[in-house]
């Protein structure tokens, strides 16, 4: 492993990536979550516990690792508190830093996140209602609430008031909806959140700047996919923060511009909760069993995704946008038993066949998909690459030959010990 190494989603979320962290973590001396909220779930089964992470780092689980939540993501800081003192049932406090830079999802924006979606539509992303994008909004219109705030009683009054003020006009006047709490009451229970986080709020930035200056390794944990990424991705069906591996400099404030290893997560098929346009969607008994032997329900929503095959197209993009090095490859173990496999190799739009993704949403929801078929394989216990079914290995070099990136980890169970590296 090289000093810095960078974990993201290349489909839609839902990869497998709090699996691949935690196999790694126990190799790094910090792992650093950079974007995203408690809209991301990652489920890690480790010790024989199944662990359902959705702001904690998953290096929480590697003792002697530092896990930190970065600057880029958005905290809502009763959730962050009620999974400190769920893990802390099993475990002892996490070895957890909090980013003072990290923006805070307040009352408000849990209901302004309805409002957005209803008002969208056909173009509605399905967000989870957690708050997410009406937070980052906040930030861009530069009156956000910062975790450091909620130690500086009066600077969060001051700020609290333009916040409060200007969320609940919009609720009230533009969306219709009620909220009824004041900003008193807000303003002592966030007070007394702030009071709770005080052990772990710290200047993750220069920390982690001065732990890479002395040669510490740091792992960074993406979170949701590269098809949701607002700038890369399929907008507006997407969520608020960037998924591109370039976006760990932005989340964590560390300048790397150094050579990094940086790990793509792709699943052996594609999920999605929420709404979008999906090419290679599946609506027969295929999809119902990969969905229930892969237990393809939302981390955080308890949702049933959708199911489709593995799409290429979608895949070269994140290889491209986010400089991948190599790939993890999981559920694969989920396909076994499967007779036959398609692999989507490009898109058919009016006639024309194209093997990138477009830009345009209208194209878009004209795509058809364009399939490779393969054969399948059945289950396996295999625990070298040599090993496993001559179909799976076929598939997976001929997925590695077409997105022109390497398939260094196969992950065969969501459990540490079903990993191979090749």
């Amino acid at each position: 492993m090289q000093q810095i190494t960078t974990i993201v989603g290349t489909q839609w979320g839902d990869e497998g990536k709090g699996k691949i962290t935690d196999y790694l973590a126990r190799n790094f001396d910090y792992v650093v979550r950079f974007h995203g909220g408690n809209n991301a779930g990652h489920t890690v089964v480790a010790n024989g516990q199944t662990y359902k992470l959705h702001l904690l780092p998953s290096g929480v689980l590697s003792p002697g690792t530092v896990s930190v939540i970065g600057n880029g993501v958005v905290i809502d800081p009763k959730v962050l508190l009620g999974e400190i003192s769920e893990f802390k049932k099993t475990n002892s406090v996490p070895y957890l830093k909090i980013s003072e830079r990290a923006h805070v999802i307040m009352p408000y924006h849990l209901p302004m996140d309805g409002g957005l979606g209803s008002g969208q539509g056909q173009l509605a992303a399905g967000s989870t209602g957690r708050g997410i994008a009406p937070v980052y909004a906040d930030k861009a219109y530069r009156h956000g609430i910062r975790i450091g705030d909620l130690i500086d009683p009066e600077l969060f009054k001051e700020k609290l008031e333009k916040s409060y003020t200007f969320n609940t006009q919009i609720l009230n006047k533009i969306y219709r909806l009620p909220f009824d709490r004041t900003i008193e009451d807000i303003y002592q229970e966030y007070l007394q959140y702030g009071r709770e986080l005080v052990p772990f709020i710290a200047d993750t930035e220069l920390e982690l700047y001065q732990a890479y200056a002395m040669g510490k390794s740091i792992l960074f944990e993406g979170a949701q996919g590269m098809s949701l990424d607002p700038d890369h991705g399929m907008y507006p069906h997407g969520t608020s923060s960037n998924n591109v591996a370039g976006y760990a400099e932005v989340g964590s404030g560390v300048g790397l511009n150094c050579k990094s290893q940086i790990i793509g997560i792709m699943k052996a098929y594609v999920s999605r909760v929420g709404q979008s346009p999906f090419i290679t969607k599946l609506n027969d008994a295929n999809a119902d069993y990969i969905r229930e032997k892969g237990m393809e329900y939302g981390t955080t929503t308890g949702r049933a995704r959708r199911i489709g095959w593995l799409d290429l197209v979608q895949v070269r993009q994140a290889v491209r946008t986010s400089g991948l090095s190599e790939i993890a490859m999981t559920k694969l173990d989920v396909l076994g038993g499967l007779k036959e496999l398609k692999i989507c190799m490009g898109y058919e739009i009016d006639g024309q066949i194209t093997a990138e993704m477009p830009a345009s949403l209208s194209k878009i929801r004209r795509a058809k998909p364009v399939y490779q078929t393969m054969l399948g394989w059945e289950d396996t216990s295999a625990t070298t690459y040599e090993t496993l079914p001559s179909n799976m290995r076929q598939y997976i070099e001929f997925v590695e030959k077409k997105i022109n990136c390497r398939i260094s980890f196969i992950s065969l169970g969501p459990e540490r010990e079903r990993t191979i590296i090749r």
